[in-house]
């Protein structure tokens, strides 16, 4: 078995819709979804503001390289696609595979092109860390520490201000 955490995140279209997409995607092997967050763009400021938010997966078969497949293909069914000279730019739906841990608990450790983990730039980013506390309040970033620490120190405890909690807005499914 393994378990991720996925951040999800749309700034073009119904983003609402294209996070809700995500999560059914999904299907069961969902555990958790965090609150819905709106921020502004992250790397290219020319953009519309995004919602992001985190969600937690387990599957008794899945290999990390899986949650990679999976989505990829949420990507694809919200109409992605990608440029390669606006690296940041704008997008309808991106999922990024977090962090993998293996059925012992331990972090899946990966330095393929990819698929590298833990994500190599999500101790830089509050727009991941701040979803994943809501569903994770105590957890850790592997190779980085505790989410709480990384998210209230500088650079990102600036960024996290930034952040705009949506509760007005949920992932919960209709089922």
């Amino acid at each position: 078995m393994t378990r991720a955490v996925l951040s999800i995140g749309s700034n073009l279209g119904d983003r609402l819709d294209h996070l809700r997409g995500a999560v059914a995607a999904l299907g069961d092997d969902v555990l958790l979804v965090s609150g819905v967050y709106e921020t502004p763009p992250w790397g290219d400021a020319a953009q519309p503001a995004y919602l992001n938010a985190a969600v937690m997966v387990a599957d008794p078969a899945a290999a990390p390289g899986d949650w990679l497949a999976r989505a990829r293909a949420a990507e694809a069914a919200a109409g992605r696609t990608r440029d390669p000279a606006r690296r940041y730019g704008p997008r309808t739906l991106d999922v990024d595979v977090i962090a993998v841990w293996d059925s012992a608990g331990q972090p899946v450790l990966a330095d393929d092109p990819e698929l590298t983990l833990p994500h190599p730039r999500a101790h830089l980013r509050a727009f991941v860390l701040r979803p994943w506390i809501d569903i994770e309040p105590h957890g850790k970033l592997p190779g980085h520490g505790w989410l709480t620490d990384l998210l209230n120190a500088e650079p990102l405890a600036a960024d996290a201000l930034e952040l705009s909690p949506r509760p007005d807005l949920t992932l919960e499914s209709d089922a």
